[in-house]
């Protein structure tokens, strides 16, 4: 088996509480893969995209009845989607050469978690409303290609983008876990759509089913919780415990650098 049912319920698990949380997925799971000596298998390549479809269905199964408001809910997050979708298409080359930086990944951990530092003060008396209009949608929408730029994490520049545009805290991150519905789905599904070109990852994927399933089921599951906490927990105390924690992770990514560890974004 080219990844061990232990390996993939902790990828699942670090997959489900840090996509929609704003402490980026990606530098998670470069400390994750590294300690669990995950090797960059087409198998282990294709888990960590697959995983994120059931991190996606948790969003649409606690917020079901929500995506059903009407055409104008979907306007807006069209409106919001396209500047990344444009984004990916022209820069994906770069996009991923920068992924395979791991000293990017950190030192933007670390210059999120100072701005998480001071977003409330910037934003949180300028909020006056829960309404996102189309224009707000762009500009979150514009927020959020900056998360293109591995470990900004694509939560924190919606969430920052929406509190920007004088958007509730709660209401600026519940927008940005809808955007993340079709923003990770085309995402994932295009990286997906690469590897299933490769005729050993589409028999690895065959061969892997039940470990497919299972990191889907688990990762679907922690999110659902991840989402909830997230919630109740910025409402109460705001942002600055995650950047507290962004720069604790950033700094030790930088420092297993310096120290010679070899760190990879599979």
């Amino acid at each position: 088996m080219e990844l061990t049912w232990f390996q993939a319920l902790v990828i699942a698990v670090i997959e489900g509480l840090t996509e929609f949380l704003p402490v980026s997925s990606t530098g998670h799971m470069i400390i994750g893969e590294s300690l669990l000596d995950v090797q960059p298998t087409p198998f282990v390549k294709a888990f960590t995209i697959v995983i994120q479809f059931g991190a996606i269905l948790s969003v649409v199964a606690l917020y079901f009845k929500r995506f059903f408001q009407g055409w104008d809910f979907y306007l807006k997050l069209l409106i919001a989607f396209v500047p990344a979708a444009v984004f990916g298409v022209l820069f994906s080359d770069k996009i991923d050469d920068l992924l395979e930086n791991v000293a990017v990944v950190a030192a933007m951990l670390v210059v999120g978690g100072v701005l998480m530092l001071f977003v409330d003060r910037l934003f949180e008396k300028t909020a006056e409303d829960q309404t996102v209009t189309p224009k707000k949608a762009l500009v979150i929408g514009l927020c959020q290609c900056v998360a293109m730029v591995p470990g900004v994490s694509r939560s924190m520049a919606t969430i920052v983008g929406g509190m920007s545009q004088k958007l509730t805290r709660a209401n600026a991150a519940e927008f940005s876990f809808f955007l993340a519905v079709p923003t990770m789905f085309a995402a994932s599904a295009w990286k997906m759509l690469k590897l299933v070109s490769d005729d050993a990852s589409r028999q690895a994927l065959a061969d892997n089913l039940g470990v497919l399933l299972f990191g889907n089921a688990v990762a679907f599951a922690v999110a659902l919780l991840a989402i909830k906490f997230f919630i109740g927990f910025i409402g109460r105390h705001g942002f600055k415990a995650f950047g507290y924690y962004r720069i604790a992770v950033g700094g030790l990514l930088l420092l297993l650098l310096g120290l010679g560890f070899e760190l990879r974004v599979l």
